[in-house]
């Protein structure tokens, strides 16, 4: 199973993709969108869509996971994370891929052991579980820590449903 993990943001998008074999994860790619800073929110929005667009196609996943946006103080920013985010939340579902979803609390969680980890802890772990990972961006990292996520909690539905 092919995993790409999207880490939403207006400005820079991270995305990460990895293969799961069983309980092997191995890393393919990552790295990050950029959406122009100059242009007007819809025209940002297009920009976005398209490039990671251009990484499903690349990448051909089967399976897409998103990190949940968290509530920031300022609602303004909050807001235009959240349009940032249904952006790409549709680029995998328009294309028929299953699309799940983390909260940033369960995917530290689930990749540091604390849900309240530091993006160095965060990219420190992502590096042992993926050995040989360069990792380009933060944002890069917090994507493929959401698609570790998504491996590790998959697997255990399947456990589960296969008991039953």
């Amino acid at each position: 199973m092919r995993v790409v993990g999207l880490d939403p943001g207006l400005r820079h998008t991270g995305w990460g993709v990895i293969d799961v074999s069983g309980n092997r994860l191995s890393h393919v790619a990552d790295g990050v969108v950029h959406a122009p800073t100059d242009a007007p929110l819809a025209a940002r929005l297009v920009a976005l869509f398209r490039q990671i667009n251009a990484v499903l196609e690349h990448f051909r996943p089967d399976v897409a996971a998103v990190e949940e946006t968290f509530v920031n103080k300022n609602p303004a920013s909050t807001l235009k994370l959240g349009v940032a985010r249904g952006v790409v939340l549709l680029a995998p579902a328009e294309r028929g891929l299953p699309v799940a979803e983390y909260s940033a609390n369960l995917v530290k969680k689930s990749v540091v052991g604390a849900g309240h980890a530091a993006k160095e802890q965060v990219q420190m772990m992502v590096r042992r579980i993926l050995p040989g990972c360069e990792i380009g961006a933060p944002d890069a990292a917090d994507a493929l820590a959401v698609a570790i996520c998504h491996a590790h909690h998959a697997a255990t539905r399947r456990h589960w449903k296969a008991a039953v």
